[in-house]
């Protein structure tokens, strides 16, 4: 008889009462499931309740630092990261099955991420296959410990499972556009905090690059509009960042000649 590898589910959570519930029903066959909220204000943890009695409050400071804790609060050897806008298909679940029953020689597996705009499954610009690392041995993987897109870690050898996950990135184009917005500002604060010298010629450069990258390269014109306005957004990505973080320079200047 084959050894069976039970799995633990960490969903992180924040004011997700509209999606938490398909969420955790996607994965409602894992042998545990853990929810750390950054407290919610809405009915999130209320619903997750229904799906499992090992709920966290933590509020988030620190993504990466964040997202280790959680992994950390799992009981079992493996591990599956979702978000609350994430959705396990019928497909990755009998996958991921399979592949802890065959006492597996990797110590993680990268999964394709399948994004949404509204709708709108985005398939080119770099958007799709976007593996991630999602399943792995506990201890085995960690993120750095940074507030803006945090690098992941693993010690060991790495698969790739073929099924995917589905996110529903943004509900809709403001969705989107606000995501930049918080995005940028983090990111100008990150290089402040750091100490960066930046360039404008240099970023100018890579507001180009980022958006013929996204469009041309990565075939993000056969996304019609909707794969202009992602590599516009890639673009404007650089910029922003860049214009956030001169004003951060300005104000720290401001400040001491007052």
């Amino acid at each position: 008889m084959k050894e069976k590898f039970p799995l633990s589910v960490v969903v992180l959570t924040r004011n997700e009462e509209a999606r938490i519930a398909e969420c955790l029903e996607s994965v409602s066959w894992a042998d545990e499931i853990v929810v750390v909220d950054d407290e919610s204000s809405d009915a999130t943890v209320a619903i997750a309740k229904r799906y499992t009695d090992k709920i966290f409050i933590r509020k988030m400071d620190i993504e990466g630092r964040h997202r280790n804790w959680a992994y950390a609060q799992a009981k079992n050897e493996w591990v599956l990261s979702l978000d609350a806008d994430e959705r396990v298909t019928k497909e990755l679940q009998e996958e991921i099955k399979r592949v802890l029953e065959d006492s597996p020689q990797e110590e993680g597996f990268t999964i394709p991420i399948r994004n949404y705009i509204g709708t709108y499954w985005v398939k080119y610009g770099g958007w799709y296959p976007a593996a991630k690392l999602r399943l792995f041995q506990k201890g085995k993987f960690h993120y750095e410990e940074v507030e803006v897109h945090p690098r992941a870690f693993m010690e060991g050898s790495c698969g790739h499972l073929k099924s995917d996950i589905v996110h529903f990135s943004y509900k809709n184009l403001e969705e989107f556009w606000n995501s930049l917005n918080v995005q940028t500002t983090r990111e100008a604060q990150k290089w402040y905090n750091q100490g960066k010298p930046m360039r404008l010629g240099r970023f100018i450069w890579r507001t180009i690059d980022r958006f013929l990258r996204t469009y041309i390269r990565k075939k993000g014109y056969k996304d019609g509009l909707i794969g202009f306005v992602v590599a516009f957004n890639a673009g404007l990505y650089q910029f922003l960042s860049y214009l956030k973080y001169q004003e951060l320079l300005l104000n720290a200047k401001l400040r001491q000649n007052s």
